[in-house]
């Protein structure tokens, strides 16, 4: 498996992390704020720029209110 920020996976991961924000009506910036970073964190891990770590996804997922089970979920269906 090629591991690449810019592979199939982590677009489907990526995506599945913006519907969630865009879902809950945020934007990169409000939600940039409630993980206390910059906007550009937020802005390049959507982009792919910026590959996350799974502590960073789970700050995530608790500021987006939802689980990494269920992020996981969405992921998998992605696919």
């Amino acid at each position: 498996m090629k591991s690449s920020r810019y592979n199939i996976d982590y677009l489907a991961f990526r995506l599945v992390l913006k519907d969630l924000r865009e879902a809950k009506h945020l934007t990169q910036a409000q939600l940039a704020r409630k993980l206390s970073v910059p906007q550009s964190f937020v802005s390049k891990y959507e982009t792919g720029e910026r590959l996350l770590d799974v502590i960073e996804t789970a700050h995530i997922c608790e500021a987006l209110g939802t689980s990494m089970t269920q992020l996981l979920s969405k992921y998998l269906k992605r696919l």
